[in-house]
């Protein structure tokens, strides 16, 4: 059975692994580097470049762009071919770039790998490369580090370690040679130090267990190697919707096809023309542009809100998220220790504000409490900023810290009573100190005082009650009760809070032994230290609720830090976090059901993480995830929208994400949601506007086809009014402003087509009044014995001025455009107006433009009669849309 390094003592692991604290030699490190390779991950194997674009243009909105070059080609409008091949080149290069950034996550996670280590060979120290390292080797970590393997810890010297990247825990952890429990958590396994991580204080010395891809670093990249990146809800959408249409297109082709030679008897290249100017007039040539025009504005509202989009897709997905699961430290919270409460004797202190900025109120009940009316708490707080060894500062707004960030919320505590560390420091300097060290958990100062010298401890409740005989109340010391102070203890610890012991004793000596500190002491204070929520995430918390959007945390930090969190988030209020033991004891249906129903998750491991969300989305859900650490980069290329740290993320998590946070807040993911909506909407209106003109011109040729009418719209001229408008009309649409009324609505459900049974009808219904506005005046014209090239002009100008109409009614959805907003609420649209009837003139009057698409000049009369045919969609659809809002009470609000 393999080892379990963390719950074997340290002489056990040095047998196991055949080495001793005094290293390895140079001859058997080489042996054994022979035997198990570097210490190095190994790098995935990349496709050939030239499969990888290749491979890009297996896409449908690609697929539609390319046979629409064939049919302008086939026509012999080579301008039109020309652009359109460029756009499909463009959107191939992008996704092979886009593609390449994935594999840009594996290699920031190869170099969290140290260059070098210093280990102990021969039995000197000396500096090698890390991918030397081999499972045996003694390696001697100091403050700054990056941790160059998994090691066993047999020697400590204040050792603590920055985990985060690998387990989400928001504080250093203190390291030890004791042995975990076999089912530690990885947060809780204070023995060992795990490769990538980070020393930010202290010594300490530590045999390899394991290396290159046996380091938990090295499991994490083989979780992430595995994971295939899914399309979005959008593409997959569109994919659809695109094989739909093709096979509408290519049947009623072919059936008309038939139908006019086997029933009227037409010749196959009359019918093929006709069959051609059909898919012309069906095939959406503005679709994948305004997509990406649509997209790309939706990337420069959300870098706006401080979101930077990495990936095209991911504005919309964000749009369609039904669940957000969140990382806790610096998203959710501040990242930023915060003294919540101080508990003396005699009073419980409530502390304002949140930070390291010294601003907040010190109160008792409700009522402000000067520190100067209460000496008990003068002397804590006094306690607290001279045994410390942390430094705050401003650096103009904003203040820095430095240190560990729990002695930097006692010194904010001091400012906020007024008690500046300098200030006291220079009434009472200290001369000697006992360090912080895991084994003892306090930390003593000895102070010169006036009329004598003053120790100030501070540390574990259980270990300062253990030294201390007294207690300072109001009226003086009194013995200490130590069954109120250990309720007291658990009560803050239950509520989520970092609980701190503060002491003191009058010394008249000027040196300090241990046997000084661990007796005679009396009892100050309890503090009670919080990463507080941050208040615009709490809001935004809400907003998703309203949205629809349920709010899962996943953090590694302890339960009752979780819960503390979550239940001042307003998620999973009055219900205990799924930690990851928990986890591992589910079976896939019974995560399925645990990871919909609960909100807060504690302890949770890459691995935990990655099956909460494949969980979610086997649920039907679309999954957005926050994450700051390698830890997360799993789960991040997994879910269906990863959400990356801009402010405090590492590398590989920015790498495997959609969208990086440039302030780390969670307020940011809300709104971008918002503008994820909006993106949504705007595409979909964008389609409601397409289809029916698609549809009427498709109408139009399969009306003249069924009946052997003259064919109203050439080949050329549908092409023509497709182009034009799609570049004019259309794209007026991707620039319409969310709508305030987006956060109100459910997310839609994931499985939903492109086309609701609502939209096809809408579809049908305005198609049919452009065919009967088109078809009606051509066949009019005719009847009065127009030449034909003026009847078709007077067609083709019908259905564009109709187009120009139709622009406006599909501002919004159900709402009536009949008011100052509606009409004239988008300039973009306006000016599109303005330019397709320049367009217009050009194709009526131009005489170049008259030689290619066979066009004719008009009269004021034929003006007034395409005017007259606009106008008769514009009051149409109002209706149509009037009578829905009747029916089914849809607001206009709602678009």
């Amino acid at each position: 059975m393999q080892t379990v390094w963390h719950a074997e003592d340290t002489d056990a692991v040095f047998d196991v692994l055949d080495t001793a604290p005094s290293g390895l030699s140079t001859e058997d490190a080489e042996q054994r580097l022979r035997e198990f390779g570097p210490n190095t991950l190994p790098a995935a194997r990349a496709d050939r470049w030239w499969w990888r674009l290749l491979r890009q243009f297996h896409n449908i909105l690609l697929y539609v762009m390319m046979g629409a070059a064939v049919v302008t080609a086939f026509l012999g409008h080579w301008i039109d071919t020309a652009v359109l091949l460029g756009a499909v080149l463009i959107n191939a290069a992008i996704g092979f770039i886009q593609e390449g950034r994935a594999e840009s996550a594996l290699d920031s996670i190869r170099a969290m790998l140290a260059p070098h280590a210093r280990a102990l060979r021969n039995g000197e120290y000396v500096e090698v490369p890390a991918a030397d390292l081999v499972p045996g080797d003694v390696v001697r970590l100091i403050s700054g580090d990056r941790v160059p393997a998994d090691l066993r810890i047999f020697a400590v010297r204040e050792l603590r370690i920055d985990e985060a990247a690998l387990t989400g825990e928001s504080l250093a952890v203190t390291k030890s040679v004791a042995a975990a429990a076999v089912d530690a958590d990885l947060g809780d396994r204070f023995g060992t130090a795990h490769a990538g991580t980070v020393v930010v204080y202290g010594q300490g010395d530590g045999v390899v267990t394991a290396t290159g891809a046996d380091t938990e670093l090295g499991r994490i990249n083989a979780l992430l190697s595995a994971i295939p990146r899914s399309g979005t809800p959008l593409l997959r959408q569109i994919d659809r919707f695109g094989r739909w249409l093709a096979a509408v297109i290519l049947g009623t082709a072919a059936v008309l096809f038939a139908y006019g030679m086997a029933w009227r008897g037409e010749s196959a290249a009359e019918m093929f023309t006709l069959v051609v100017a059909l898919a012309a007039s069906g095939i959406p040539e503005g679709l994948p542009a305004i997509m990406t025009v649509t997209l790309a504005l939706g990337v420069q509202r959300m870098a706006g809100r401080n979101a930077v989009v990495r990936r095209l897709p991911a504005v919309e997905t964000l749009g369609s998220v039904t669940v957000i699961c969140s990382d806790k430290t610096g998203t959710l919270t501040r990242n930023e220790m915060t003294v919540q409460r101080v508990v003396c004797a005699d009073d419980v202190f409530d502390v304002g504000g949140v930070g390291y900025a010294p601003v907040g109120e010190v109160t008792r009940g409700g009522s402000d409490v000067p520190a100067d009316n209460d000496p008990t708490l003068r002397l804590a707080v006094l306690a607290g900023v001279l045994c410390n060894d942390a430094k705050v500062w401003p650096e103009g707004e904003i203040w820095q810290i430095s240190g560990d960030p729990t002695e930097a919320a006692l010194l904010v505590l001091g400012l906020k009573c007024e008690q500046s560390r300098a200030t006291a420091e220079r009434g009472m300097p200290r001369i000697d100190e006992i360090p912080f060290e895991s084994e003892r958990r306090y930390m003593a100062t000895l102070h010169r005082a006036p009329g004598g010298g003053r120790i100030f401890l501070k540390g574990a409740p259980e270990r300062v009650l253990a030294y201390c005989a007294r207690q300072r109340g109001r009226g003086g010391d009194t013995d200490i009760d130590l069954e109120y102070w250990r309720e007291r203890a658990s009560a803050m610890a239950g509520n989520g809070l970092r609980v701190l012991a503060l002491a003191y004793r009058e010394f008249g000596g000027e040196r300090l032994s241990l046997e000084d500190v661990e007796s005679g002491s009396t009892m100050l204070a309890l503090v009670g230290i919080l990463d507080p929520p941050r208040t615009e995430a709490i809001e935004a918390v809400r907003e998703c609720h309203r949205a629809g959007i349920a709010v899962k945390m996943i953090t590694g930090d302890h339960a009752d830090t979780a819960q503390e969190i979550g239940d001042q988030m307003g998620m999973g209020v009055g219900r205990q976090p799924l930690t990851g033991a928990e986890i591992e004891d589910l079976d896939e249906d019974g995560l399925r059901s645990a990871a919909t129903e609960t909100d807060v998750f504690a302890r949770a491991s890459p691995e935990h993480k990655l099956r909460l969300v494949t969980a979610l989305q086997d649920e039907g859900h679309v999954v957005a995830m926050t994450g700051d650490g390698v830890n997360d980069a799993p789960a991040l290329t997994r879910a269906d929208v990863g959400v990356a740290m801009g402010l405090g993320g590492t590398e590989a998590a920015k790498e495997a994400a959609d969208v990086v946070l440039v302030d780390d807040n969670f307020a940011t993911i809300a709104a971008a949601v918002r503008e994820g909506r909006g993106v949504y909407d705007n595409i979909q209106k964008f389609i409601l506007f397409m289809l029916p003109t698609n549809g009427g011109e498709a109408l139009v040729v399969i009306w003249a086809i069924l009946f052997h009418l003259t064919l109203p719209l050439t080949p050329a001229q549908v092409l023509w009014i497709n182009l034009v408008t799609a570049s004019t009309l259309g794209i007026a649409l991707a620039f319409e402003p969310t709508e305030d009324s987006v956060m109100d609505r459910r997310p839609r459900p994931p499985g939903r087509s492109l086309l609701s049974r609502f939209f096809v009808w809408r579809v049908a219904f305005v198609s049919v009044l452009m065919m009967i506005g088109a078809l009606g005046l051509f066949l009019w014209e005719l009847r009065n014995g127009t030449d034909t090239p003026v009847a078709r002009t007077i067609a083709v100008n019908a259905i564009v001025v109709a187009e120009m109409f139709y622009l406006l009614n599909s501002r919004h959805i159900y709402g009536s455009v009949l008011n100052r907003e509606g009409l004239f609420g988008n300039r973009v649209a306006l000016a599109a107006i303005a330019t397709c009837i320049v367009l217009q003139m050009l194709f009526t009057y131009a005489p170049p433009l008259q030689a290619v698409f066979g066009s004719a000049g008009l009269s004021p009369a034929d003006w007034a009669k395409v005017l007259g045919a606009g106008v008769f969609v514009f009051l149409a659809a109002e209706w149509e849309k009037w009578v829905v809002r009747r029916r089914t009470g849809a607001r206009a609000a709602t678009g």
